[in-house]
């Protein structure tokens, strides 16, 4: 789940900021038209939404894995951050750029289909299965990240989005799995939004996910190298088999 040593903190920022104001572009703007083309079907938007989501993540990790890691997640970089894949005097800088990356992501994507550019969601996701559901999220998609960047890196973008796809459907909260995501979607009167005052709740129970998973795996693959595993690993077969010593 590293990044690149070469890359500057400048690089790494532009790619998460770039990183994740796509994803917010993709999750508002299926949504939108998913919702739109639909003809009131909520499945089918639904449906719309999630396989747009899932393919933009795995094109967004490919893209700026090599840089950033391409993280587009508070929960993903303080994770990282714990297990000595990413420096902690970087994490402020990931999580800003992230979140700001997120709303405008959220703008963009309203200005494309003809909305105000922020507009408080009305969509109510509260209660207790909504908070088990991005306990269960976030603890899956660690579980993925952590799981296939410790043993198989070059499968993580693929991992990635298939897991969401599949958590979009599994989950009654369709899996948002990441604060900034939240935070942003909360501005939100679309499809894909999120009542603000619902959105606290969702971001506590994210990162108590992440730090499960982290907790789980760190038990799970106790013989972890010395640094961690890139999302993105171009590593040759012989070098890949080094670090997995």
């Amino acid at each position: 789940m590293t990044t690149d040593p070469r890359p500057s903190l400048a690089r790494k920022a532009a790619a998460e900021l770039l990183g994740t104001a796509f994803l917010l572009a993709v999750v508002i703007g299926s949504g939108i038209m998913g919702e739109r083309l639909s003809g009131g079907n909520v499945a089918i938007a639904l449906l719309a939404n999630t396989i747009a989501t899932g393919a933009g993540l795995v094109a967004l990790i490919l893209t700026f894995g090599s840089i950033s890691g391409a993280h587009f997640n508070p929960a993903v970089t303080l994770a990282d951050a714990s297990q000595g894949g990413l420096p902690w005097r970087e994490v402020p800088v990931y999580v800003v750029v992230q979140i700001a990356g997120a709303f405008l992501g959220v703008v963009v994507a309203h200005v494309m289909f003809g909305e105000a550019a922020l507009s408080a969601s009305r969509h109510v996701r509260a209660g207790m299965p909504q908070l088990v559901s991005e306990f269960v999220a976030t603890f899956g998609l660690l579980s993925v990240i952590w799981g296939c960047a410790r043993r198989r890196a070059s499968a993580v973008p693929f991992a990635v989005g298939a897991y969401i796809t599949s958590a979009y459907w599994f989950t009654s909260s369709t899996a948002f799995a990441n604060p900034a995501v939240t935070l942003a979607r909360s501005a939100s009167d679309t499809f894909a939004g999120i009542r603000p005052a619902d959105a606290p709740g969702f971001v506590v129970a994210q990162l108590l996910g992440a730090a499960a998973a982290t907790l789980v795996f760190r038990w799970l693959v106790p013989s972890l190298p010395e640094v961690a595993p890139r999302i993105v690993d171009r590593a040759a077969p012989d070098d890949a088999q080094k670090v997995d010593r």
